[in-house]
């Protein structure tokens, strides 16, 4: 192949197409404990997550709920993937191996989001959330206009367990209660009802047996089948670890995805640039902003399952 100005045009049309292909074709599973918060700037102050939106009966002047601006700022940050395309390449016609390149590039962009939403997950034992304890804590602390407070726990210890009644109620169930027990800063019940089990492939099985099955292992009836929808994370980095979240709250999820820049495809196709002039290297890849935060903590109660 000639290699000049069209001609290079052309073949990164053709890996542009490649990679956006890949991109539109990668599941977004991550939305369901996801809700998605366009950023214009550097990051985003989530001062409003310190109050969750609820009613009240509207008797004298109203309840203003004060937000704590800067408590809370996630920064933007950057992704990208680059791979190089040897000039040598291009006028041999050896364009094979990038399109599976691009394919591979669009494939990890389109994994992104759900990549970062992942991160939050594996850390969440010990990542901080909007209230400056770990996301998974026992110590939230929620405090009414009066200055009275009370105390809330969304971790649990107890092993994900499908092999009797008492097993089962005292892992799935009182993570089941744990959430619908949540109230707001006035203690008023946010009657939350958790619907998602999310479990690391190890516990797949016993997740299914919870969320399905007529019976639990030692055949006795089991009072959960229909409570839960399963999903299994085979990104989750441990075996024992569940989660349990509220998805049935519309656009309110339990994770933030904070998203500035959606990833795109870029290249460097020049004549005149300096790397092809030194190396005969084309570049292509893709650039992404985004960052994840920690939601709601009454959207999800979390064990690590050790006991």
């Amino acid at each position: 192949m000639l290699v000049n100005g069209s001609a290079i045009r052309a073949v990164f049309t053709g890996l542009s197409t490649q990679f956006h292909n890949a991109l539109q074709a990668v599941p977004t599973e991550y939305l369901d404990t996801t809700m998605t918060v366009p950023s214009t700037g550097a990051g985003v102050d989530y001062a409003w997550l310190s109050r969750f939106p609820k009613m009240r009966q509207w008797v004298g002047d109203k309840h203003i709920k004060q937000l704590k601006l800067g408590n809370y700022y996630v920064k933007n940050l950057d992704w990208e993937t680059t791979i190089a395309v040897d000039r040598n390449d291009i006028e041999d016609d050896q364009l094979g191996i990038y399109n599976a390149q691009a394919q591979m590039a669009g494939q990890s962009a389109g994994e992104l989001y759900g990549d970062i939403i992942t991160d939050l997950k594996n850390n969440a034992f010990t990542g901080l959330g909007m209230d400056g304890v770990a996301y998974y804590s026992d110590s939230h602390v929620l405090t009414n206009a009066d200055g009275v407070s009370a105390t809330y726990d969304n971790k649990l210890t107890a092993a994900l367990s499908a092999a009797s009644l008492a097993a089962v109620t005292s892992s799935y169930g009182a993570a089941r209660i744990a959430v619908m027990g949540f109230k707001d800063e006035e203690g008023q019940p946010l009657g939350l009802i958790p619907d998602l089990l999310e479990v690391p492939p190890a516990l797949e099985a016993v997740a299914l047996i919870i969320a399905n099955a007529d019976k639990l292992a030692d055949d006795s009836p089991n009072p959960y089948r229909g409570t839960c929808r399963v999903k299994v994370n085979p990104r989750l980095t441990y075996s024992t670890a569940w989660m349990l979240h509220v998805s049935n709250r519309g656009a309110i999820k339990p994770f933030v995805l904070q998203t500035r820049k959606a990833p795109t495809f870029v290249s460097q196709t020049s004549m005149e640039n300096d790397d092809v002039f030194n190396r005969r290297e084309f570049k292509f890849g893709a650039e992404a902003r985004s960052a994840g935060a920690y939601g709601f903590w009454q959207l999800s109660v979390g064990s690590t399952g050790q006991g």
